[in-house]
């Protein structure tokens, strides 16, 4: 299981959702099933987990217990599963977002730039029965979606010097593999190269996977189907994310719009148990490089909404 995904902050997580034995709760993102397991660890046989997962790969990790459902999904759709069998509230959701280990060290499953000598296909696809890989849409998108992509999901403000060169490829060949697109970034990278090259991969993996919508659905209907006082714990790897969840906790929604009753008081959906993320120890770090960009944040519904 560790080989397949290492999970970051076990114990601040446990720690978030203040396990009640016997109730419901969420695993959004269950990957190498290192939280799920340790979730089921604190439940009693009347408690209960439902666990997301959109990559079939994720599977090969599936925990043998009664108290565990698995559901082969992206988690935008957890509200609609929980109707299915029966679930109007949850005691607690987690979420760690982001891409698994397994999947960027699969060579060919395209997410690693590191693996450029292999010829390996541009894929990023997390649910490998989509229809559309990272190749697909470099090779799609117009240049202004293209520019757009780079800018908001990779903070690259040289986004228009680097699709013009997307472009000038595309001349020629198709992009098709991971070394063609180190290729084309290396030479109109800014600062680092290996850091530019982090936020151009992120950039297209986030647009091909729509991750930022699906944490925006995830966000918002928590509201829903969490139960006044459950806890939602959710870890994020870079400020796009974290953003969403703060505005979330702050002010009820994703747009971070404070909303007031008739007197002015504020409507407050979510109390930041808080202030500040918490962030992995040195220890975790040494241990595990890859959660050194993570930043957990705990909030907890309030019981009047």
């Amino acid at each position: 299981m560790s080989e397949y995904h290492v999970p970051a902050m076990v114990q601040e997580t446990l720690d978030g959702l203040v396990i009640n034995p016997d109730g419901i709760y969420v695993d959004a993102t269950y990957g190498g099933g290192g939280h799920s397991q340790a979730i089921l660890q604190k439940l009693s046989d009347k408690g209960r987990l439902i666990s997301f997962d959109q990559d079939e790969q994720a599977f090969q990790n599936k925990l043998e217990d009664s108290r565990l459902t698995l559901i082969l999904s992206n988690f935008r759709y957890i509200y609609r599963f929980l109707r299915y069998y029966d679930i109007s509230q949850v005691d607690g959701v987690l979420a760690d977002l982001g891409v698994s280990s397994h999947q960027l060290d699969i060579p060919q499953r395209g997410f690693a730039f590191r693996h450029k000598e292999l010829n390996l296909p541009l894929d990023m696809r997390m649910n490998l029965s989509q229809r559309n890989s990272a190749a697909d849409l470099i090779n799609q998108s117009s240049p202004a979606i293209l520019e757009n992509i780079f800018k908001e999901y990779g903070e690259i403000w040289n986004a228009s010097k680097l699709v013009a060169a997307i472009i000038e490829f595309k001349k020629k060949n198709l992009i098709e593999t991971v070394g063609q697109l180190v290729q084309i970034a290396t030479p109109v990278s800014v600062g680092q190269p290996n850091q530019y090259l982090a936020k151009v991969f992120q950039a297209l993996r986030i647009a091909v996977n729509d991750e930022m919508g699906a944490l925006q659905c995830l966000l918002t209907d928590t509201v829903d189907y969490l139960k006044p006082g459950g806890r939602l714990v959710i870890i994020s790897y870079h400020s796009l994310e974290d953003r969403l969840v703060k505005h979330m906790i702050q002010s009820g929604n994703v747009e971070g719009i404070l909303k007031r009753d008739p007197f002015g008081n504020k409507l407050k959906v979510f109390e930041a148990v808080t202030k500040k993320p918490l962030i992995p120890s040195d220890k975790e770090i040494k241990e595990n490089y890859r959660v050194r960009s993570a930043r957990l944040r705990i909030a907890e519904k309030s019981v009047k909404e």
